[in-house]
Order: structure tokens, then sequence, then C-alpha cells
């Protein structure tokens, strides 16, 4: 038997060393998740974004095979949550939803935060804002209610949704822009939410509200109130007899409140692809459809480069919404 002295035990060591070298990298994503992962929410619980994280938490987990705890952070209109979120490690075990809001707050002064300073993964939810009006009213059409605009003095139409300069206030910027209308041509009445704008719109206190259709639905089933158009590129597959703008005035503008999903900036590429791939299944599961579609959220795909994408662009058309308004800082 030859014997192996230490020299030449140090030689095939170095050998088999440059050999790993030279061969492929280790994957980063191989081994992760080994350990739970953290989602942070950056709105209450039982709200929408809320329930959104924790059905996509629940069935990443199955994916993963890691615990994935939802911790809700919540101030600051949304900053305290994006905050933690941009500034977690980028290791992938902080992620979290970030809303549409982070398309508007740098520009209201809040924070300087944009879409530039997360890793995106998937755009999974948005609810475009519908144009509700109360059911036994005058209009019929959404082309009713824009002629009753235009011919009504500046500042003598209400509107209401949620608060002032909140994303339904710059639906409705961006809806009478289209028109050719100025930003405050119909005053804007700030409400804590779309619930009691549509109680509001219900008494008569206001001739139409600009939110979501799955929050005017509790009045719409009740009898007392419609929705006369979408502002989305295409019908809705829960509210299918609601038309667009695009398809009732001719009008292609559109918007809504969209929720995606995210890590810090810097995120290794294998890690982002390896979520987004767990997501995209999340996304066609039918428990996930079916979750949504329950609650009237939209549901629409967009992986990290589209959804990168739609950020900026998101970004941009707040940024010139707000500014219409006056209530850009920035």
């Amino acid at each position: 038997m030859t014997k192996l002295t230490r020299r030449d035990f140090v030689a095939a060591t170095a050998v088999a060393g440059a050999g790993l070298v030279a061969g492929a990298k280790p994957s980063f994503a191989q081994s992760y998740p080994n350990r739970p992962i953290q989602m942070i929410c950056p709105w209450g619980a039982g709200g929408g974004t809320d329930a959104t994280a924790r059905i996509v938490a629940a069935l990443l987990e199955k994916d993963l095979g890691q615990p994935i705890n939802v911790v809700n952070r919540t101030g600051g209109s949304g900053v305290v949550g994006h905050s933690a979120i941009s500034t977690a490690q980028p290791d992938g075990y902080t992620l979290g939803i970030i809303t549409v809001e982070i398309a508007m707050m740098h520009w209201a002064g809040l924070t300087q935060l944009t879409p530039k300073d997360f890793t995106p993964l998937a755009l999974m939810n948005e609810d475009p804002p519908g144009i509700q009006v109360k059911a036994d009213g005058d209009y019929k059409t959404v082309k009713d209610l824009a002629e009753a605009i235009k011919k009504a003095p500046a500042g003598k139409m209400k509107a209401s949704g949620t608060g002032q300069g909140g994303i339904w206030h710059l639906a409705l910027v961006g809806w009478l822009q289209a028109m050719g209308l100025p930003a405050n041509h119909v005053t804007w009445v700030p409400s804590n939410g779309a619930a009691p704008a549509m109680q509001d719109l219900a008494a008569g206190g206001i001739d139409f509200t600009t939110c979501s259709v799955p929050e005017a639905r509790a009045m719409i089933d009740a009898g007392k109130a419609k929705s006369l158009a979408l502002m989305a590129p295409e019908r809705s597959a829960t509210f299918k007899d609601i038309p667009t703008l695009k398809e009732a005035m001719g009008i292609d503008f559109t918007t809504g409140a969209w929720r995606g999903f995210a890590g810090p900036k810097g995120l290794p590429t294998d890690i982002a692809t390896k979520l987004t791939a767990s997501l995209k299944k999340i996304y066609d599961s039918k428990e996930y459809k079916d979750f949504m579609g329950s609650r009237g959220f939209g549901t629409v795909w967009a992986d990290a480069k589209e959804y990168g994408a739609f950020m900026d662009k998101s970004d941009a058309q707040m940024g010139t919404a707000m500014k219409a308004a006056g209530i850009a800082k920035t």
C-alpha cells in the first residue's frame, strides 16, 4: 500500500478546491429557505391588504416548506411598514406586501422611499375604481353623469371615496383631466374610507363616489347604489355588467389600488427568481382565485420585471395627478 504523505494530502486538497472554484457556483436558492420568513404588511389587520398578505403567506408556506409569519407594521400612512421592508437584510427572510401608496407617499413629502427601493417579485392584485351613483338617481349611464359634471359650475358637484389625496381622490382627478376639466372641477369630500362615503352617497350628501366596486358592493347589493363604469383596461370577471370608461365614453384612462410582493433592494437574483416562481404557482391556484373572488378582489399577474415597470408607470401617474390636485410637496 502506498503511504500518503502530508505533502500529498495538501496537494490533493488544493486540486479538489480548484475544481470546485472552476465548476458551477453553489446557488443561495438551493438551500433557501431553511428557517422561518417574515412577511410585513404595512396596513392594519382585517383590511384587504392584510387579507391578501395572509392568503399568499399561507400558500407560500406550503410551497416553500417554512413558516411565514405575517407582521402588521402600521403607521405613518403606510411609511412605517414600507420602510421596514426596504431596510431589512436582503437575504429573503423578510418580504412584504407593498401597495399603491409607495407611488404616492414621496410625492406627498411623507418619505423619500420610492418603488426603486425594493426588489419587485410579483404583482397579484389590482382593484380599479368604479364610478358609483344613487340607484334611484338621475344618472343612467356614465355619459349622463359626465355631461352633468361638464355643465355644472366648478365645485358644485361633490364626490368622495377616501381621504384627501388618497387613491380614489386621484382617480377622480385623472378622470376629470381625461375629460379636459380642471382637477378641482368637482369638490372632493374627504372621508374615512369608502364605507362612510357610500353611506353619504345613499343619504344624498354627495353626487357620486370613485371607490372600488368591492368596497361599494354592500350598498349596490342593498339596491341603494349602482356602478356606472370602471377605470380599468377591461371588464371585471366578478362584475361583468359594468363597462370600462373606454367602452362607455371612449376615454382610455385607467388606474387602481394595487398590491404586490417585494423584498428589500439587493435581494439575490436566484432567491428572487425562486420566490417569483412560487408566487406564480399561488396565483394560478384555485385556493387563491377562490379567496380573492369571494371578496370581489381583482386578480392580475405581473412578474418581477413587469411589476417593476408597472410601479414606475404608477409612480409617474400618481405624481401627475397629485401635482394637478395641488397636493404634491416634491
